[in-house]
């Protein structure tokens, strides 16, 4: 490709004594010749910028988001203790109740994320984190199989748009090369959540002398920690990086600067649905949206039912819980490991891959095996179900998120494949039917199918990619990469000449 020139550096010249060019970008790439690409800049204490967002945004969204964990999935806890007999559920009721839940959230995903951009995340998110915290409390109270369905319903309404938002609002704080590990450790917190609700539901479940059943006490505990939170999180959260109000002018003015050139065409540009609903002219949208159904059958196989599949093991209810805790922490290791190393390489759809098949192969084991006479590599096979589930979430949501400039088409994408991805629970919830138990074989291998048909996906869409960008180096005689782009002249996405897949 020696008849390919390099990419000249794009950036506004807003700011420009804040700017450093990254290792005197402009002065090497001079000496490189022809087919040499230069990097988007950096700025002067950009590290120390980037640890105050991460010490002073992340762990707020990641506790609000592993309460949003814990409330949508502790019914698989309260399941093992009894809830069933307690509201008299008739057969097949409980599969119903964690059905309903994906109707609301799937419907109103969009509007409630919609919602979220035209008034803003930092407010939007703790009044959907009280909404599902109170719905917490009020399931504790429910006396029967309709009492506890309103409640889903409703859980299911608040918690829609909270994880497409809180992707959005990450993404108005960090660069695209950023993003992975920080969302991984996000994310990480519904990995805690599955960990800590089975440790929070052993402990629980030891109360024998209460006035209620101990499965109430586990919803009054986590409902009540979630409301109490949501009113801090309120008047904590930044709008966004440029006016967040633990930093200096001049920081504020950087922060700015960086999503203007690697994250967003217009920072914080109004929303205009007109304009949003224009991401699915573009072909890619579908396939990111088919490797979320293929994502969404496993995630929510292990996020609904690791209780279950470990409860094969044959300990009893209490030791069920408690064996759930270890593959939960590790996976949620394993994702940040992952969620790093995607983002040194600079690449996504390879760590995808890696996360599909690991989620085939542990499902695969633990249909195959003789349970009772292989504990230890049964057991294993539950860490490999954790492991290939957790980081495939947060990688294709990066992945589609740092391809997409336009904030509000950003929004749109992310509303419509995570709520796809969680609707894939009513395939879940049918899957692990009672007369299935305690095997549920027939689950595991369509659950397998699932994350091998994900990874097919996702590396035919990956190898297009590769492709499509040697096919545009090729059109303009330039050699370019995603990240030497300016997000500033990516606002139509491919139909730009400078566009370049974020692989």
């Amino acid at each position: 490709m020696s008849d390919l020139k390099k990419s000249p550096s794009r950036t506004s010249s807003a700011h420009k004594g804040s700017i450093v060019e990254a290792s005197s970008a402009s002065a090497a790439n001079a000496e490189l010749g022809p087919g040499a690409s230069t990097a988007l800049p950096t700025f002067a204490n950009e590290k120390s910028l980037v640890l105050k967002f991460d010490l002073r945004i992340l762990p707020i969204l990641t506790f609000m988001y592993l309460a949003n964990a814990l409330d949508k999935g502790n019914l698989g806890n309260a399941k093992t203790n009894g809830m069933e007999a307690d509201l008299h559920f008739k057969d097949g009721q409980y599969n119903t109740i964690l059905s309903v839940f994906f109707v609301p959230y799937v419907v109103f995903a969009p509007i409630v994320a919609f919602v979220g951009k035209r008034y803003g995340p930092a407010r939007v998110l703790p009044i959907l984190m009280f909404v599902f915290g109170s719905m917490t409390l009020l399931s504790a109270a429910a006396k029967n199989f309709g009492g506890m369905m309103a409640t889903r319903w409703i859980l299911g309404m608040a918690e829609s748009g909270f994880f497409p938002l809180v992707i959005y609002y990450l993404t108005t704080f960090y660069r695209r090369g950023e993003l992975a590990r920080r969302l991984a450790i996000f994310y990480a917190a519904s990995n805690i959540a599955n960990a800590f609700s089975g440790l929070l539901a052993f402990a629980v479940f030891h109360i024998k002398d209460g006035k209620l059943p101990a499965w109430r006490y586990l919803f009054l505990l986590e409902g009540g920690i979630t409301v109490l939170f949501s009113t801090f999180a309120f008047f904590y959260l930044p709008k966004s990086a440029g006016e967040a109000w633990f930093l200096t002018e001049e920081e504020r003015k950087i922060a700015f600067q960086r999503i203007q050139t690697d994250s967003s065409s217009i920072v914080n540009e109004k929303f205009v649905l007109k304009d949003a609903v224009k991401v699915f002219t573009m072909p890619a949208a579908f396939a990111w949206l088919g490797i979320e159904i293929c994502l969404g059958v496993p995630i929510q196989s292990v996020g609904l039912f690791l209780p279950q599949i470990v409860a094969r093991l044959g300990y009893d209810t209490i030791k069920t819980n408690l064996y759930t805790v270890a593959p939960n922490c590790v996976g949620a290791v394993f994702l940040v490991l992952l969620a790093f190393s995607s983002d040194h390489a600079k690449l996504r759809f390879p760590f995808i891959a890696a996360g599909f098949m690991l989620t085939f192969v542990g499902f695969i084991i633990y249909a195959t095996l003789d349970v009772t006479t292989e504990l230890r590599a049964a057991y294993f096979a539950c860490f490999m179900m954790t492991w290939g589930t957790s980081a495939p979430s947060v990688l294709l949501s990066t992945w589609y998120n740092n391809n997409v400039a336009h904030e509000g088409r950003r929004v749109a994408l992310t509303s419509v494949g995570v709520p796809l991805a969680n609707i894939m629970g009513l395939v879940s919830s049918n899957i692990f039917r009672n007369r299935d138990a305690p095997d549920y074989r027939p689950a595991l291998v369509t659950t397998a199918a699932f994350g091998v048909a994900g990874a097919a996906l996702t590396l035919l869409l990956g190898a297009y990619m590769v492709l499509d960008n040697r096919r545009r180096d090729r059109r303009e005689g330039v050699v370019r990469k995603a990240r030497d782009v300016s997000t500033e002249m990516l606002r139509e996405g491919p139909r730009s000449p400078e566009f370049r897949w974020f692989l």
